[in-house]
């Protein structure tokens, strides 16, 4: 794209690429007209490559990859408490409200297996 800026990265930390830029069709420059920050990082350890898109121009590159990988757990996290703990919203919104349903809900589903351990049932419960 023209006028974009790109900034030398650590490879060896996983970057690939921290480029500043702009959209440059009409439509998506219309609805955001400032720069943004385009990181590119491939993880090491599945070796898949992701792009992230950010507006902050204060963190590294790195920190900004590190951010979003934990952002992807944090999701994944909320993805299993949905599809096993049967959590389809949270009564309260308070930190305590949150961690008290999320305890409950875990204590629910681990009774189950933790009673068939303790009394060496072979059947399902």
């Amino acid at each position: 794209m023209p006028g974009d800026q790109s900034s030398p990265v650590l490879k060896n930390k996983g970057l690939t690429s921290d480029q500043t830029i702009r959209f440059t069709s009409i439509q998506a420059a219309k609805k955001y007209p400032n720069q943004l920050r385009r990181v590119g990082y491939r993880d090491i350890t599945t070796g898949k490559h992701y792009i992230f898109l950010t507006n902050n121009f204060k963190l590294a590159a790195r920190t900004i990859a590190d951010i979003y990988k934990a952002r992807w757990q944090v999701e994944s996290f909320f993805k299993w408490i949905k599809q096993n703990l049967k959590i389809k919203s949270f009564i309260g919104t308070s930190k305590n409200a949150v961690m008290t349903q999320i305890c409950i809900a875990m204590c629910v589903y681990l009774l189950p297996p933790f009673i068939k351990f303790q009394s060496k049932m072979n059947k399902t419960l």
